[in-house]
């Protein structure tokens, strides 16, 4: 039964994709630094640091968006994309590596990104993997002083979720490991574990201060405030579910218990709905 409903929510997000009218989409950014900003337009949220010689993208939603993305870097910064780097496996983060990477872009991520997308269900192009890839951390220097450092964390939205963090701007990129003021998706087949995530988001909690801008993979630019009530959310629900769980209760007897009803009119009208939710955690849940 689980693999059967992780299989439809596949078959479900792969469709979603192909149907979207990226014709329609407009590319909008917000400055967070002299050198760093936030780019919206579909898909997950990308990162753009200006170096001293290059531009690095974190991120770069679906493919027929990159040249809108890349148009709209241009508007903010003569340095080229030398750089992209990605936060996990999903397309909707990772569908401009082909075409950016024909333009001369380098494509880094944590090894377990190039794993899925070698041997995922869903095909790639060679062009779209990472050619660089680490298995715990990695530095990068931007020069001017700068840089970026990407952590690995435990496995949570999928098992090859980065940080990406800019210490000397107080800047963090959390990739979907946070779905500012929305329920996240926790993707099972791709390693996804609720346990991580908590466990992520309260090691997170420990980096940050009040004055750090924190990028979710979807959402606005956060606080650490904002992370704070997200974490209250993730270890209140699972406390209920497991509880309904451990009690011998089934996943649609769960369902029913109304155990988010406090966050759903804010956080349950997306991609994941409150049934979703709870379907992630009782699925996850040590």
């Amino acid at each position: 039964m689980r693999k059967n409903i992780l299989f439809t929510l596949l078959c479900i997000s792969t469709a979603l994709s192909a149907q979207r009218d990226f014709n329609k989409v407009q590319i909008t950014s917000e400055k967070i630094t002299e050198d760093i900003y936030v780019l919206f337009g579909s898909g997950g949220n990308i990162g753009l640091a200006i170096g001293e010689e290059a531009a690095y993208l974190i991120d770069d939603q679906f493919g027929p968006l990159t040249e809108k993305i890349v148009a709209h870097v241009n508007t903010l910064t003569n340095k080229p994309i030398h750089f992209v780097l990605n936060t996990h496996v999903h397309g909707d983060h990772t569908g401009g590596n082909e075409n950016l990477a024909n333009a001369g872009a380098m494509i880094i991520a944590h090894e377990n990104v190039r794993k899925r997308m070698t041997e995922g269900n869903t095909p790639r192009p060679k062009e779209a993997y990472p050619v660089v890839t680490f298995n715990d951390k990695m530095t990068l220097y931007l020069g001017n002083d700068k840089s970026i450092h990407a952590m690995h964390v435990d496995p949570a939205h999928t098992d090859g979720d980065t940080y990406y963090y800019f210490p000397e701007n107080n800047v963090i990129h959390m990739g979907d490991n946070f779905f500012s003021g929305r329920y996240p998706y926790i993707d099972i087949a791709n390693g996804g574990d609720i346990d991580g995530l908590i466990s992520n988001v309260s090691m997170t909690l420990n980096i940050v201060n009040d004055d750090t801008k924190i990028i979710p993979g979807h959402g606005n630019i956060s606080s650490k405030e904002d992370l704070k009530s997200y974490l209250d959310i993730l270890i209140t629900l699972r406390e209920r579910v497991k509880k309904a769980r451990s009690e011998g209760k089934s996943l649609e007897e769960t369902q029913k218990m109304s155990l988010s009803t406090e966050w759903d009119q804010t956080h349950g009208q997306g991609f994941i709905n409150p049934d979703r939710i709870i379907e992630f955690i009782y699925l996850s849940a040590d």
